[in-house]
């Protein structure tokens, strides 16, 4: 996948090391579920029990030069249903936050699902005050609801705001 300054590959046993990099640092574990900082290990095993599922998939996000700068993990991709969730998309690298990556990434990332996975419904959530929120209204994802106590961190429970986008949107917002 590929847009004007963004790449979007497989991700690679290689890129294990990177991820690990990223998700020590404390403005990404502010939005995930990641409850310390993660070892390479324990990177690489959840990346190793990800390929083994054919319902999921994983992204490193490149710039044009190569340089990796975010990651992205798809889950729960079913055909019979027609829909998936992003488990996880985010800029790893602090210099490139702010800068219109993260939307190019989405904006191939969504052209992906809907028109090579030919997904009817694509998810996500986040937690109450990601900013990334409002990159996910501005591309047409519309909120379903709060799952209440849907993740833990650090031996506590917090609420999730879902989202989601339609086909029928997708296509009225392209």
């Amino acid at each position: 996948m590929v847009s004007e300054n963004v790449i979007i590959r497989k991700s690679t046993f290689y890129d294990c090391e990177i991820f690990t990099k990223w998700e020590q640092q404390d403005y990404i574990k502010e939005f995930l579920t990641i409850n310390k900082a993660r070892t390479y290990e324990e990177v690489i095993r959840e990346f190793i029990l990800r390929e083994q599922d054919s319902s999921n998939e994983q992204y490193t996000i490149t710039l044009k030069n190569k340089e990796p700068i975010g990651r992205i993990y798809l889950s729960k991709i079913s055909k019979e249903s027609d829909s998936m969730d992003i488990t996880r998309i985010y800029i790893g690298e602090k210099d490139y936050l702010g800068k219109g990556y993260g939307r190019e990434a989405m904006e191939l990332l969504l052209d992906y699902c809907f028109n090579n996975l030919k997904m009817e419904r694509v998810s996500l959530d986040h937690y109450i005050g990601n900013t990334a929120a409002k990159l996910y209204l501005s591309l047409g994802f519309k909120y379903e609801g709060i799952m209440r106590k849907a993740a833990k961190r650090n031996n506590g429970y917090f609420d999730l705001h879902l989202m989601s986008m339609l086909r029928e949107e997708y296509k009225k917002n392209i």
